[in-house]
């Protein structure tokens, strides 16, 4: 029995008697499962189960092996599992080879903690998940079907109609057309339709009247605002970095990106294109300048203190779960529980964007003024970047020079460290002076790899670093060196060595000899002999330890980790970027480096602890045919993978996320998930004709709109129906339209528009929302760091990561937010002084301009006679201020039909 299936077993049987808490599970998740899936599932699932024993299912492990249970939760010492992973008494397990320190340490703690184990989880071996998704209907070439036997004039409806038949449902009939204009204009515009386009369409009687309102809608500039702001959701926009320390929070130019996105949506910028832009505009011939602000897609997000892992995580989610509808960052630790998505397909793309960078001043957004005033600015802001950029420089050549100076101590420290869970906390501390933190980390990556090697060079340090502390020098001596090992090394352990500092010393002047060598031979090229030029190699090259980036893993804090000359850096870079803010906009672009970073996979997700190296590539699912990128980071090579008609999943995500915001469910119900976990199409044929007919159409959005809206599926009445209801009561096939609730950037410039007081200004920086501005909801500073909670309360997403859709919830703080609060009250006052309502010459005139503007119609002759008896009492001018405001509040203004 694997001691992973033991481990596995004995979790299970704790769970019984332990409820399984976040904590736990999470830690489950990162250092157990990887450890079970990997190790132990193959020989105790489903076909194979020796000893008996199942661990694929809780249930089944919980039954345990015909040895009884393999662990006792809380008790890892009365455990057989850890007995057995330790390698201690007759049971060795796993068979193929001993787990690795750390892990029997995580094995440790996961029983002490009772065996945490997430409910309903099914363990797959690796084998299993990619065969699951071969045939899965995501992963499959988007083929363009047969439309089926129908008399509709539309398409859309040829689908739709086909799967009512089959329910044997009928569709809804067509709404009037005052709902139709107002669907419209929410839909294309977020705004409410004025009184005059409401009765120019009512009165145009013309065949293709429809068609020329949708055709005004996609032509006005309201429409990329709108479509705009769902964009941002995927982008998780924001206007600040997050959680920093060190920098500006703000990004005084993350308004350039979203005014791109408007230009963009507006222009019907084909959807290929606009996807290429997004990932690699530097790349691109550009006939725009401008834009290079698309780069923004992948800069605009959280800084996260400034973690590169996470900042890279962050960036693959984006495009990954954004454009393509899969979760590849689930692979960060450890190949996808669900998904035929390995961890080396994580760190391929790792690679691609851990081979660039944002540079410290971005470039300018347009033509910089040709004044004597911006010469002088951009004259000082050189000098503050060189400043910084020779201070950073300076203490990257002090942490390399000591990295080989000291080699000795880092190997020590290393070696001290080498069953501790890895430093990855980019905040470590250290005294100046002190040996740097990210370096030991580098040093200690650098031993274990030269384990897995078997490097002949570092054979005799792995032989004596194996020995007990304890009985080091007694054991030293029984150290036998073989004739493959590097006869330098051989030469220098002659007498054995009384303690692991004595090694790393003799370790550290090998190192310096060799370097003393090379230095005097001219420092170029390698040395002539190969055990000398082993040893140098330690100290310079790609694969050195000491021959940091200049970033090193988490950044440029990495270089100085104690706190007198962080701030020395954080008043450097504040002057930088302080400075630069006072001048023209620039363009948040991300660069390819001096030098591609070739990957390797993180065992367990840890920076540290280095797997085998893996090339810059795309996801395999998606493309059987990859081949490795060459060309600088990969990053264009990338852009055109994903925006490929060859991709089966970004036409179809896209089509779907536009399906969705037309209709307020998409044909697939995971927006954000097209994976085995994802939700199946209601319409898969529906959908892949979407898709093929956005690529054929040379992926124009706006085509893609005018298919959906001109459909009679599209077009239906909202009402109830009693037979609909029965036979699909989540109106899943669509035998009627749903009503929808307004988002809150409609809610909000909806109050301003129908008020008379929306400012319809395009572009620009962003303003505060609620501060006395009339800016549409677009243009609202975006707090990452301290998200507002009216925001949250309205179901706008957290920028912390991308949103492929939004919740719709309804809660008491809504509708307490627009009784109480000023906002919607001072809308109605606006709404009630107005030149219409005011222009008015009797109560009943004026109730209809009030209707008019709010719902795009007259009162009823039962709400006419009520609300003017309303009125009609008390002060005339707080009871039409308390009717405006409360038909603000009505559901009628803020759902759709």
């Amino acid at each position: 029995m694997s001691r992973r299936a033991v481990a596995l077993a004995l979790l299970l049987g704790l769970i019984g008697q332990v409820r399984s808490e976040p904590a736990g599970e999470d830690f489950f998740e990162k250092a157990i499962r990887p450890v079970l899936v990997e190790r132990c599932v193959s020989c105790h699932g489903p076909t194979v189960k020796k000893a008996g024993l199942r661990l694929d299912t809780r249930e089944a492990a919980l039954a345990g092996g015909t040895d009884g249970p393999v662990i006792v939760p809380g008790k890892p010492a009365e455990s057989r599992l850890i007995a057995a992973i330790k390698h201690v008494g007759e049971v060795k397990m796993p068979q193929d080879g001993k787990l690795s320190v750390a892990e029997v340490a995580a094995f440790e703690k996961w029983v002490t903690l009772g065996a945490p184990w997430p409910a309903k989880v099914v363990l797959h071996p690796p084998e299993k998940v990619a065969a699951n998704g071969v045939d899965h209907w995501s992963f499959r070439p988007v083929k363009r079907p047969a439309l089926p036997v129908s008399d509709a004039a539309n398409p859309v409806d040829a689908f739709i109609r086909a799967k009512l038949t089959e329910k044997k449902l009928s569709p809804s009939p067509e709404a009037d057309r005052r709902t139709l204009i107002r669907r419209l204009t929410f839909d294309l515009h977020g705004l409410p339709p004025t009184p005059e386009e409401v009765a120019a369409f009512q009165a145009d009687q013309s065949p293709d009247a429809y068609g020329k309102v949708v055709d005004r809608l996609l032509a006005s500039p309201r429409y990329g605002e709108r479509w705009g702001r769902h964009w941002l959701d995927v982008a998780r926009y924001a206007d600040n970095k997050g959680y920093v320390f060190f920098e500006e929070k703000n990004y005084p130019w993350a308004w350039t990106y979203r005014d791109y996105v408007i230009g963009a949506f507006n222009r019907d910028v084909p959807f290929d294109r606009f996807v290429m832009e997004q990932i690699a505009a530097d790349k691109l011939e550009l006939e725009d300048k401008k834009s290079l602000a698309a780069l923004g897609f992948l800069t605009v997000g959280g800084h996260f203190m400034g973690n590169t892992h996470d900042m890279i995580d962050d960036r693959i989610d984006t495009i990954t779960r954004g454009l393509m509808g899969l979760t590849v960052s689930c692979a960060r630790c450890h190949d996808h529980k669900f998904d035929p998505v390995p961890q080396a397909d994580y760190y391929s793309l790792y690679g691609i964007f851990r081979s660039c960078t944002e540079p410290t001043i971005p470039p300018l957004w347009g033509t910089p003024p040709d004044t004597a005033e911006y010469k002088k600015f951009a004259a000082e802001l050189v000098e503050k970047e060189k400043q910084l950029m020779d201070f950073v420089l300076g203490k990257h050549k002090e942490l390399v020079t000591q990295a080989r100076t000291r080699a000795g101590d880092y190997l020590l420290a290393a070696h001290a460290a080498r069953n501790q869970p890895p430093a990855d906390d980019f905040m470590l501390i250290a005294d100046k002076g002190d040996l740097n933190p990210a370096m030991i980390a580098r040093w200690r990556a650098f031993l274990e790899t030269t384990r897995k090697r078997r490097d002949t060079t570092w054979a005799v340090w792995h032989r004596y670093a194996d020995l007990p502390d304890a009985e080091f020098a007694a054991k030293a001596t029984t150290i036998k060196h073989e004739e493959a090992d590097n006869p330098l090394v051989r030469t220098a352990f002659a007498m054995p060595p009384k303690t692991m500092k004595d090694v790393a010393d003799r370790y550290g002047k090998l190192l310096a000899d060799a370097e003393k060598a090379w230095v005097a031979a001219g420092a170029k090229g390698p040395l002539p002999d190969p055990a000398a030029e082993a040893l140098r190699s330690t100290l310079y090259g790609p694969t050195s330890p000491a021959d940091a980036p200049l970033a090193l893993d988490w950044g440029f804090l990495s270089l100085f980790p104690d706190r007198a000359t962080q701030g020395e850096y954080q008043k450097l870079i504040k002057e930088v970027e302080t400075h630069a803010a006072k001048g023209p906009p620039r363009a948040m672009v991300l660069l390819d480096g001096d030098r591609p970073f070739d990957p390797r996979v993180f065992i367990r997700g840890q920076p540290s602890r280095l797997g085998e190296p893996v090339p810059r590539q795309f996801l395999k699912v998606v493309d059987t045919q990859r081949q490795p990128y060459v060309k600088g980071s990969g990053r264009l090579e990338l852009a055109k993978a994903v925006a490929s008609k060859d991709n089966p999943l970004t036409a179809r995500v896209f089509v779907n996320r536009v399906w969705m915001h037309h209709f307020g469910r998409g044909l697939v119900n995971t927006p954000g998930d097209f994976g085995l976990r994802g939700d199946p199409p209601t319409h898969p044929e529906l959908l892949d004709w979407l898709a093929s007919e956005l690529m054929t159409n040379s992926w124009s959005v706006k085509k893609l709109h005018r298919q959906i809206v001109t459909s009679a599926a599209y077009r239906q009445s909202s009402q109830h129906r009693e037979d609909g209801v029965a036979a699909d009561p989540e109106n899943r096939l669509l035998w009627k339209q749903n009503r929808r609730r307004l988002e809150f950037e409609s809610l909000h410039d909806s109050l301003l528009a129908v008020s008379g007081s929306l400012d319809t200004t395009i572009g620009g920086p962003s303003v505060p929302l609620f501060a006395g501005k009339t800016r549409r909801a677009v243009y609202g500073y975006i707090d990452r760091l301290e998200f507002p909670s009216l925001l949250a309360t309205f179901d706008v997403p957290n920028p912390a990561a991308t949103s492929p859709e939004r919740t719709s919830t309804t809660v008491a703080p809504q509708a307490l937010y627009l009784m109480n609060g000023p906002f919607a009250r001072d809308a109605a006052r606006r709404l009630v002084n107005s030149p219409v309502i005011k222009g008015t010459k009797t109560p009943a005139e004026k109730l209809d301009a009030l209707f008019l503007a709010a719902f795009s119609r007259k009162p009823t002759d039962t709400e006419r006679t009520k609300l003017l008896a309303f009125v009609a009492k008390g002060s005339e001018a707080e009871r039409w201020l308390d009717l405006s405001h409360g038909l603000l509040l009505t559901n009628e203004f803020a759902f759709v039909d």
